[in-house]
């Protein structure tokens, strides 16, 4: 039997989406340049922690079973969001471009998110017409999540690195 706070996959993915987008309209809403910084980093943690799980669980087992040219695109989508992630994180809020840069990761996020959700054929709709098990999918992502979340709370750094497809050399 499920507990109670157990999520599938794409509900605990789907919820991280909005999580992040509610972070990005407090960002808009902000005025001080100490709110905006923390919420930069906020949203990029949130960010980070998304994209590991997702790159590292949830991905490879969409792998020869969701369109693979949208699952090329996906990685790359990650990959821009982490050039931004890193100009953000390094950039006191002052810094000149720092909303525009948070306010061009939210569109790339904003993009990156309507493909996987899109309704019949996003990734999250090809991946459960394909029959992955979504409630094992969703207890690794899960776990895996809380030990990103454990590391963060305990001053540890976030692994960090650019993506590659599956057949692509780790630089």
């Amino acid at each position: 039997m499920a507990k109670p706070d157990h999520q599938d996959a794409v509900a605990l993915l789907k919820s991280d989406h909005r999580k992040v987008a509610v972070l990005f309209a407090d960002f808009e809403e902000a005025s001080g340049d100490a709110d905006k910084r923390t919420l930069g980093e906020q949203i990029c943690a949130e960010l980070k922690i998304h994209t590991i799980i997702e790159e590292e669980i949830f991905y490879p087992a969409c792998e020869g079973k969701v369109d693979e040219a949208l699952l090329a695109e996906a990685y790359v989508e990650h990959d821009a969001a982490k050039v931004l992630i890193g100009e953000i994180e390094g950039a006191p809020a002052i810094a000149e471009f720092y909303d525009a840069k948070v306010k061009v990761l939210s569109e790339e996020i904003t993009h990156h998110v309507e493909e996987e959700e899109r309704r019949l054929d996003g990734v999250f709709a090809q991946a459960r017409k394909a029959g992955l098990d979504m409630d094992a999918l969703g207890d690794r992502l899960a776990s895996r999540k809380q030990d990103l979340l454990n590391t963060r709370k305990a001053g540890g750094e976030l692994p960090t690195r650019m993506s590659t497809m599956p057949d692509q050399p780790v630089p």
